[in-house]
C-alpha cells in the first residue's frame, strides 16, 4: 500500500474511530488523519504480533478492522490526555 493510500486509510479509520467513540473529541481533520495514521501502525503492530500479519492490501476487511481498532486506542489515549490537560 502506498503513502497515499495509507493516509486514506488512517482518515477515515480516525473518522469511523471518532464516529463510534460516544462523547466530544477535540480536533479537526488534521488531528483525525494524524490519529488515524498513529492507530493505523498501532493496528498493524498489534495484528502482526497477534495474528502474524499486519496491514495487507487497502481493500482487505483485516486491514480495516486493525486499523479502526488502532484508531480508536489512540483516540482514546489522545481524550484521556488532553482532557487530563485540559481539567487541571
Amino acid at each position: 500500500m502506498g503513502i497515499l493510500g495509507f493516509l486514506l486509510l488512517g482518515l477515515i479509520a480516525g473518522a469511523i474511530a471518532k464516529a463510534i467513540l460516544p462523547g466530544r473529541q477535540g480536533g479537526g481533520w488534521v488531528i483525525t488523519l494524524v490519529l488515524g495514521v498513529v492507530g493505523a501502525i498501532l493496528g498493524g503492530w498489534i495484528g502482526s504480533l497477534i495474528f502474524g500479519g499486519g496491514l495487507g492490501d487497502f481493500f482487505d476487511l483485516r486491514t480495516w478492522l486493525l486499523a479502526i481498532l488502532g484508531a480508536i486506542v489512540v483516540l482514546v489515549i489522545y481524550g484521556a490526555t488532553v482532557g487530563r490537560k485540559s481539567r487541571a
